[in-house]
């Protein structure tokens, strides 16, 4: 009897990586809070996870442009409080999923040892 790691794991892997994806683009958010005319980014992960499910494979997550709740004189779109915020919560999200990837490799541990 073989073992599938992709049904083991379920939709952990997924979300981790869709989580690291997010950060990035959260990440330069933040990185150019003060750049001229530039255009804050993220990612829907609901929908994202949604779309990873019922296509099954990896793809590139689909980026969507921030609507700002009150743009810059600059263009710029970026406000620091509402990224810092998102940044947090996608922290604390990765965090949770690494903790329910952690318990799956546990329980599989155990299983291959016969515990």
């Amino acid at each position: 009897m073989g073992l599938s790691f992709d049904k083991a794991l379920g939709i952990h892997p997924a979300a981790l990586q869709l989580r690291l994806s997010r950060a990035e683009l959260i990440a330069a958010n933040l990185a150019n809070v003060d750049t001229p005319n530039f255009q804050a980014k993220d990612i829907d992960f609901a929908a994202e996870m949604q779309r990873s499910l019922h296509k099954n494979s990896a793809m590139l997550p689909e980026v969507k442009y921030r609507l700002p709740f009150q743009p810059a004189t600059d263009g710029n779109t970026v406000a620091l409080d509402v990224e810092q915020a998102k940044f947090s919560q996608n922290a604390l999200d990765f965090q949770t999923s690494m903790k329910f990837l952690n318990a799956k490799f546990v329980g599989l541990k155990q299983a291959i040892e016969g515990k």
